[in-house]
């Protein structure tokens, strides 16, 4: 699933850019997508939604890179209660680069949305669940393959541990 993406986005464009950046997010954090977009352009809250500075990009004691994203509002957090997703490289498919990607084609201020690409005249806008899963299923559908839904990405990054016995 994120091969084909991969190899399908074009990551220097700001919407692929991005939709490879939550899609990358959400199967390795195993976030549910409404936790990497917006329902809408105009529904963004950064009460609710990750900003760019919720996401910390550093590197361990032993120099590891690694990501921390604050999740502000989580369906399994207690109300105010931030949720940390811990994101580690992943070889060619790795979250860390996709973010690293994401912050040097979307250039974005500390309270746009972390999920943020930059339309033609500048603007920063918030990645849109039903476009991304669009622009996800336009891939997939070329491939041959069915649809994507929200929950396909958390189902896959958790299949995938499961079947590393993680």
């Amino acid at each position: 699933m994120l091969v084909a993406l991969k190899a399908v986005l074009l990551l220097s464009d700001p919407f692929d850019a991005c939709v490879w950046a939550a899609a990358c997010c959400a199967f390795w954090g195993l976030m549910r997508f409404g936790e990497v977009s917006v329902p809408s352009r105009s529904s963004f809250s950064g009460t609710l939604h990750l900003k760019r500075s919720d996401a910390l990009l550093a590197s361990d004691l032993d120099g590891k890179p690694y990501a921390r994203l604050d999740l502000p509002s989580a369906k399994t957090a207690h109300p105010g209660e931030v949720q940390h997703i811990w994101l580690v490289c992943q070889g060619s498919l790795c979250p860390i680069d996709a973010l690293l990607n994401l912050r040097a084609v979307c250039p974005a201020g500390p309270s746009d949305p972390l999920f943020s690409w930059v339309d033609r005249h500048g603007v920063a806008r918030p990645l849109v669940k039903t476009a991304t899963l669009r622009r996800i299923n336009a891939v997939f559908t070329a491939m041959g393959w069915g649809t994507s839904f929200g929950h396909s990405f958390r189902i896959g990054g958790a299949s995938f541990f499961l079947s590393q016995k993680v």
